[in-house]
């Protein structure tokens, strides 16, 4: 992705006068980069990370949210109380709190939210995150109380997901293309195919925040990152999409690189219904064919955490198990001879657009052509993912970044695109879930990490880092994503 030294010397120009110019007059704008363009922007009708990283906290809230070092903090509900069975959540709810539209929020619109969540028809991407629920009362317009059917201790975890943000029933259904929700930044325009713009919100009942407008472009080319970045034509890039060209933003004085940690896990996911993958010998010797540093530094230069299961490294509770399925391509050889394909055989793989992905996916291939598993590699964009990969597990093998927090119950789900079940691990799950002495949790977390790791679901590549590039005068963005977000809530610009 290297441009040529005319190239580069013009956008270093053109970076020049936009410092000097009008740009330093921009100072409650910002413009940011994105890589992918949200397909709708309903966090809660969507499993694509792209729309929490646009809306999450800058224009939805939920009862509770994220903080950047993954806590769980008061958002629309400013304190709860949980009874002594651990069943029953009294949450009470900020006053003076509006949608966009200027309508009153009150526990009225929570129990909307909360049901509609969980209905039999609703089309929510993480419904599982309510099944719990049994109950959802209202006690007063300030006061709401939601009863479990069994104890959960990952609840106010699950109420901070873009997934459970709430909304109004009168503008609900509108929310894919005109959002309105509670956050400090009100919804103004989609520009399809090239930007989103949300404005600062007059009425926000909380603390103002310091931008007027922001402007999330999208930017799905790394070249074009780049030049747009260093054009000036972008303030910051949270998730920048080029690592290579990182060192020479270090070497900038106009720059700085923001480098974090994210709760991606980096997966080459496996089709465990569809033959041959339907073998754990199979599963394994596909694991043992990849060298995951060899793949860091090919794909992502270097930058990344190899990981040998679903868990997050940063995490108190990770356990390291990728010696389990170190690079061995002779063991891998051995293991499909044992599952019968000792001459090896064909699959596909289908590659989403992000740049870990396509640029993973032609090093995952060869190190599986290496060992006899020839394969053909299908380029896909996310709609197409989403629909044929996701939806109707039609694959063989993919590759593909888990953002979501602490989302290691998704192998618990039977209609889940991997095509996992077990019994033992449901159970570790169904465990975890009634469990709320952190200790006992941390042990059910390991336990669960190992089973993963023992049946080779999929194989399990490295933790996405969080590489971000933004003007070095721009304060307040996020090191760390616990979360899909880009949350703009404490963004300023230094004077």
């Amino acid at each position: 992705m290297t441009m040529t030294g005319r190239i580069l010397s013009a956008a270093v120009l053109g970076a020049a006068v936009a410092f000097g110019g009008p740009a330093l007059a921009q100072k409650d704008t910002i413009t940011l980069g994105m890589a992918l363009e949200p397909p709708n922007l309903d966090p809660t009708a969507g499993a694509a990370a792209a729309i929490d990283e646009v809306v999450y906290a800058n224009v939805f809230e939920g009862l509770t949210r994220f903080a950047e070092d993954g806590s769980i903090q008061p958002a629309l509900a400013k304190s709860w109380e949980i009874s002594d069975d651990g069943l029953t959540y009294t949450f009470q709810l900020r006053e003076d709190v509006s949608f966009h539209d200027g309508t009153e929020m009150t526990a009225e619109d929570v129990k909307f939210s909360l049901d509609r969540a969980r209905a039999e028809d609703s089309t929510n991407a993480q419904k599982v995150l309510f099944e719990d629920i049994e109950t959802v009362e209202v006690i007063d317009p300030q006061t709401v109380e939601v009863t479990l059917s069994s104890r959960d201790g990952a609840f106010l975890t699950n109420m901070a997901w873009g997934d459970a943000v709430i909304v109004a029933e009168e503008s609900a259904a509108d929310n894919a293309t005109n959002p309105v929700g509670t956050g400090p930044f009100q919804f103004e325009e989609w520009r399809q195919g090239d930007s989103v713009v949300l404005s600062r919100y007059p009425d926000y009942w909380g603390e103002p925040v310091a931008l007027e407008q922001a402007t999330f472009k999208f930017i799905s080319d790394p070249t074009a990152a780049f030049s747009a970045m260093m054009a000036g034509d972008l303030d910051a890039f949270p998730s920048f999409p080029a690592p290579e060209n990182l060192a020479q933003f270090e070497a900038d004085p106009q720059f700085k690189v923001i480098e974090g940690s994210t709760e991606g896990e980096i997966i080459m996911a496996m089709n465990n219904a569809r033959e041959p993958f339907d073998d754990i010998r199979v599963r394994q010797a596909v694991a043992h064919a990849i060298d995951r540093q060899g793949l860091i530094e090919g794909a992502y230069f270097g930058y990344g955490t190899p990981i040998g299961t679903h868990f997050a490294p940063q995490n108190p509770a990770y356990v390291d198990l990728t010696d389990q399925s170190a690079y061995d391509p002779e063991r891998s050889r051995e293991l499909l001879a044992e599952a019968g394909y000792e001459d090896g055989f064909e699959t596909t793989l289908k590659l989403p657009p992000p740049s870990y992905a396509r640029r993973g996916g032609e090093i995952l291939a060869s190190y599986l052509r290496d060992v006899g598993i020839e394969t053909e590699i299908i380029t896909i964009e996310w709609a197409q993912w989403l629909q044929s990969v996701f939806e109707d597990t039609d694959y063989d093998l993919t590759v593909v970044a888990h953002t979501e927090p602490m989302d290691i119950g998704i192998y618990a789900r039977d209609d889940y695109y991997f095509n996992y079940s077990s019994e033992e691990f449901n159970a570790i799950m169904k465990e975890l879930d009634a469990t709320s002495e952190a200790g006992k949790r941390v042990e059910l977390l390991k336990e669960a990490q190992r089973k993963l790791a023992d049946d080779y679901v999929n194989a399990f590549l490295f933790q996405l880092p969080k590489l971000g590039v933004a003007k070095a005068d721009l304060m307040g963005l996020w090191e760390d994503q616990p979360t899909q977000a880009n949350d703009l809530t404490g963004v300023y610009w230094e004077e």
